[in-house]
């Protein structure tokens, strides 16, 4: 058996690193064989953190890396088609597995499908209802030409019934990047970066700040960072920097009212880094999906920056509050949170660690 696994960017080798180590130990236990071939689509990549992940998560290097690059949505997803178009026909996997809802996600499954190739994908029916958003777009299309729809939360199943898809496609396993969470949590926890950056336990924020409609808008971006600023004179923050945001807070002249902040600024961290820092915070202020399942686990408060979620279960079972992106509305929510004094929350169904075990047993069955 054959199956080749797509990261595009690097959410997604968190959550394939449980699958392709699940999926060897699954076939080593029905004694079959098993070849598995990771590709880089490069959609985003950049060597260090690449590497450092790869270490930290005990992945092997990328098969293939097809170094695509940045660039328009319809740019970088028109190359990754080329390019993986010539990797099938090289291959010919038995299935492609791909994660998530990046552009390299709906590339690569477009290709599968007009070649026969079987699709997986992993984390499927998560909605926002919000078509503006490209990653709405490429869930919606991706889950459509999809064999195998392995869900995180119930309502994804829904969503996924609501569009037309059948039942027998569908699994509920949770969610792999918890997977990844809970091996590494213990280890992460100890490592001291936010001390090492001179942040005292519980005594500090962490943001994180990258999509399109928060940061490429001046007039917003300024908004956020004037919120930002505000909440640092109440709680220090930590702020590693997406590329895209630096970017543009460098376009904006915005660095020197951050310099007058409480804000420490700092390059992306490695990944044990990031969930030193995050676990340790009293609390984090996102627009990141990814962070806003992280936190649910980690029972830190979470204020989401956006006016919708495709994560909803991390709202009803976690510590994420919706805010939207009106600073007020932020104000708000940072000075009233729920889970402020107490960060208990409810563990979503079946993120405890063994999606990956799940999905490798329907898989290989």
């Amino acid at each position: 058996m054959k199956v080749l696994h797509v990261v595009g960017a690097r959410p997604n080798l968190m959550k394939v690193a449980p699958l392709i180590e699940s999926m060897a130990a699954e076939a080593a236990a029905q004694r079959r064989s098993i070849e598995q071939i990771l590709v880089h689509t490069g959609q985003h990549y950049s060597p260090e953190l690449s590497k450092l992940l790869f270490d930290e998560l005990g992945l092997p290097k990328p098969d293939i890396n097809l170094n695509v690059g940045s660039g328009s949505h319809g740019a970088q997803t028109g190359r990754v088609m080329i390019a993986f178009e010539e990797v099938l026909k090289e291959q010919r996997p038995d299935l492609m597995l791909v994660v998530g809802d990046v552009n390299s996600t709906i590339a690569c499954a477009l290709d599968a499908a007009k070649m026969g190739i079987p699709i997986v994908h992993v984390e499927a029916g998560l909605r926002s209802f919000d078509r503006s958003m490209p990653e709405e777009i490429n869930r919606i299309l991706t889950d459509q030409i999809s064999d195998w729809l392995f869900t995180t939360e119930k309502s994804a199943r829904d969503n996924l019934l609501r569009e037309g898809i059948e039942d027998r496609r569908i699994h509920f396993v949770g969610n792999v990047m918890i997977d990844t969470l809970l091996k590494h949590r213990d280890a992460a926890v100890l490592r001291g970066t936010h001390r090492r950056l001179g942040l005292v336990d519980k005594a500090y924020g962490v943001v994180t700040l990258h999509r399109p409609s928060n940061v490429d808008d001046p007039c917003g971006l300024r908004s956020i960072v004037s919120l930002l600023v505000k909440v640092s004179h109440d709680l220090p923050l930590l702020w590693p920097l997406h590329p895209r945001t630096k970017s543009q807070l460098e376009r904006s002249g915005l660095n020197t009212s951050l310099s007058r902040s409480n804000i420490t600024l700092v390059d992306p961290l490695g990944y044990l880094d990031f969930i030193c820092c995050t676990a340790n915070a009293r609390m984090v202020l996102t627009d990141s999906g990814g962070v806003q399942e992280e936190t649910t686990i980690l029972g830190v408060p979470c204020i989401t920056m956006r006016d919708n979620t495709e994560r909803p279960v991390t709202v009803t079972h976690g510590t994420n509050v919706l805010a939207g992106t009106h600073p007020d509305a932020i104000w708000q929510a940072f000075k009233n949170h729920p889970h402020a004094a107490q960060s208990i929350p409810m563990t979503p169904k079946f993120w405890d660690g063994k999606a990956a075990e799940r999905i490798a047993k329907i898989l290989l069955n």
